[in-house]
């Protein structure tokens, strides 16, 4: 695996990231799936966390430009990776970035006395350069942050919401576990005219409430797990302009390679599953994919 990437610095290893379980991972990379018969983007993806047989940023843009998906938005969540997706986003051509501070990032920066400080640096980030088109991801964590933290949390979101709106960049949520709660701070925040609920993890009735308040909703490789059937049926009820396809690469490898290191060149395989959950002809889904990319990401790159 290398420790350094041709764009943006420095890369870290998926267990500095996450908390690990003590179950071993099969780490070879898996094969290419067929390419798609139209580009799409992959919203999502988190290209500064190495895991397995790890690619470099310009070798994970050639192998997913090689399937169908050429572009690719990259998002940083804690300090080091908002800088690095601003230096990769400037460095390459596929890319776009998204910088803030991850909803359990918040907590410990609090915790530290930092919190103030790094909203601060998130803001001049956001400002860095005009390929930095999201605020994200920011949202509330009810799984991993306690009752303690969730205060800290939920301002957090709050002053990310507000610097969305004002700098007028695409706001990516993160909710895990806090269904109701994310929409209680966006309702009394008003969100942004373009916002996107990043791997949505909703029923179909909180699809419903998302995308009445104009959310786009993101599937990752979840849509194709096999006890993912409440996710599936907030995807089939989603309208066609209001669809998104992501990774959140190296997590969230769609089936057959659950466990796998994920990148962006595995979305066919969420995409096939997409449109046959829809009942939907490949190749427009995935036009419509790309259009409504650009619709929430603020147009092309």
């Amino acid at each position: 695996m290398s420790t350094a990437d041709s764009g943006g610095g420095p890369t870290r290893s998926r267990a500095a990231t996450e908390e690990r379980s003590g179950a071993r991972r099969d780490q070879e990379r898996p094969p290419a799936p067929e390419p798609l018969p139209h580009p799409v983007v992959d919203n999502h993806c988190h290209l500064d966390i190495a895991d397995g047989d790890w690619l470099d940023t310009a070798d994970a843009v050639a192998a997913a430009a090689a399937v169908g998906v050429p572009r690719i938005v990259q998002i940083g969540c804690d300090l080091p990776g908002a800088r690095w997706a601003v230096a990769a986003a400037a460095e390459h051509d596929a890319l776009v970035a998204g910088v803030a501070l991850h909803p359990n990032e918040a907590p410990r920066l609090a915790e530290a006395g930092r919190l103030e400080e790094a909203l601060a640096e998130i803001e001049r980030l956001a400002q860095a350069h005009d390929k930095v088109r999201a605020v994200g991801e920011t949202g509330l964590d009810s799984f991993r942050t306690g009752p303690d933290g969730r205060a800290a949390q939920e301002e957090s979101f709050r002053r990310h919401v507000d610097l969305a709106k004002r700098l007028d960049k695409t706001l990516v949520i993160h909710d895990r576990d806090a269904h109701d709660d994310v929409l209680r701070v966006l309702d009394s925040e008003g969100a942004p005219e373009r916002w996107v609920m990043h791997c949505f993890s909703g029923d179909e009735a909180f699809a419903r409430r998302c995308l009445d308040r104009g959310a786009f909703l993101s599937f990752a490789g979840t849509v194709t797990f096999k006890n993912a059937q409440p996710l599936r049926d907030a995807l089939a009820v989603t309208p066609e302009d209001r669809v998104l396809v992501e990774t959140d690469a190296p997590y969230l490898t769609p089936t057959p390679w659950r466990g796998r290191p994920n990148a962006s060149y595995l979305v066919p395989h969420t995409v096939r599953a997409m449109a046959e959950v829809r009942q939907a002809d490949l190749e427009a889904l995935c036009r419509a994919i790309d259009a409504n990319t650009e619709s929430a990401f603020g147009g092309p790159w």
